[in-house]
């Protein structure tokens, strides 16, 4: 029961916030400050943690009604600056980057359509080398050597190096724990 109402909660807080981002949907750009942008979003926040917690419900509808009516030009425009935008991105996504803008979200794309992250300086990072292998902790593989036949004690400490721990770690650890304990 109690999971049921939780997912109901989140359902109906999903509806919630999706629906009041379609109303109240403004940017940075559009405000004359920072200041009067945070404003705003606080504002927007404070209304949908209301309808959520069922707080004044009547109150907010009216005022998103109220903020429809005056702001629908608005409303309409950013919808489709979004529109025009996830459509860009799509093209992107499909392998047309020289016909989509390039974004200022930190993606880039090569020129297979492949993700591939920007660097601060615009260009893209360099691609992951294909077919290494992996060292082992203890060294170079030896294929003649068969890990199967290693005692536990030896797996055991093979698993704790692979995981960052030395014997000179376990000991200062020991040293710190034992003088932290001695009280004055």
């Amino acid at each position: 029961m109690v999971a049921a109402s939780s997912g109901n909660t989140f359902a109906k807080e999903i509806a919630i916030r999706k629906r009041i981002s379609n109303i109240f949907n403004k940017r940075e750009e559009d405000f004359p400050s920072l200041r009067d942008y945070n404003d705003y979003l606080e504002e927007v926040e404070d209304m949908t943690f209301n309808l959520i917690e069922g707080i004044d419900v009547a109150a907010i509808e009216a005022k998103i009604v109220k903020y429809q009516e005056e702001n629908a030009e608005q409303i309409i425009n950013a919808r489709a600056r979004k529109a025009e935008e996830l459509a860009a991105a799509m093209k992107a996504s499909m392998g047309n980057p020289a016909q989509a803008e390039p974004s200022d979200m930190g993606i880039g794309h090569t020129a297979q359509g492949q993700y591939a992250p920007a660097l601060p300086g615009g260009g893209l990072a360099q691609p992951r080398p294909t077919g290494m292998q992996p060292v082992p902790v203890g060294g170079p593989h030896d294929p003649s050597h068969s890990y199967g036949a290693e005692d536990e004690e030896t797996v055991k400490l093979r698993a704790a190096r692979a995981g960052g721990w030395t014997v000179e770690l376990s000991k200062k650890r020991a040293l710190e724990e034992a003088f932290s304990s001695i009280w004055i």
